[in-house]
């Protein structure tokens, strides 16, 4: 199994984790919420249910990840799925935090442009982050990488196609303006994640095919 943690010690890589993850609930709360954007993936579903059923995403997006974390264990290791774990539950308290207590509203509603630059620069930072933590932000992306590595398609592939599914069904709620903007915001996003995750680093072999990781406990041991 790959060593997920990039050579980082402990305290930097939690470090990097959490404050990724904090910009991304950040963002999430006080530009996409706000501003009536929604996002891609398991947060857009999250988003979803707080605008249709009003479930927030702080238990929506742990109910959607918890199966795939499971799944993850088996095929990408404990060290990459504790790094997701801490993020996730990060994600779920930083989340709720700021939907009880904050008071800080960002109106971009007449400049819907800058709004979704911003989800776009900052959700792909904080996700990128996550990723050079050696995690992940949550089960939608543990999910994007294992049907890649189960089915050979591109990684980016697989990310577009789960964002424009929750779009389309965004659509359902979401004014078609609001709903491109966001469009803009995931490419943005898609941008910044792959110049946060390959800054100063050499390009990486592709994958290998997906195996299970049952036999060895091959874990880096933490720093």
């Amino acid at each position: 199994m790959r060593n997920h943690n990039n050579g980082m010690k402990l305290p930097l890589r939690l470090t990097v984790i959490l404050s990724g993850t904090l910009l991304l609930a950040f963002t999430y709360y006080h530009i996409n919420y706000q501003n009536h954007l929604t996002e891609g993936g398991f947060v857009g579903l999250a988003l979803l249910g707080k605008y249709v059923l009003g479930i927030s995403p702080s238990i929506s997006t742990l109910l959607l990840d918890i199966p795939v974390l499971i799944i993850a264990i088996i095929f990408k290791g404990k060290s990459f799925v504790m790094n997701t774990v801490i993020s996730v539950i990060a994600f779920t308290l930083f989340y709720g935090l700021m939907e009880r207590y904050s008071g800080w509203v960002i109106d971009l509603q007449d400049n819907l442009p800058l709004a979704a630059l911003l989800s776009g620069v900052l959700t792909g930072l904080g996700a990128g982050m996550i990723l050079r933590g050696g995690g992940a932000s949550g089960g939608d992306d543990i999910l994007s990488l294992l049907i890649s590595e189960w089915k050979g398609i591109k990684v980016g592939t697989v990310f577009i196609l789960m964002d424009v599914i929750v779009l389309a069904l965004s659509l359902i709620y979401m004014p078609l303006k609001e709903t491109l903007y966001t469009v803009m915001a995931v490419v943005v996003a898609g941008y910044v994640i792959t110049l946060t995750t390959t800054l100063g680093k050499p390009k990486l072999n592709k994958v290998p095919k997906l195996q299970p990781q049952l036999s060895k406990p091959q874990d880096s041991t933490v720093a």
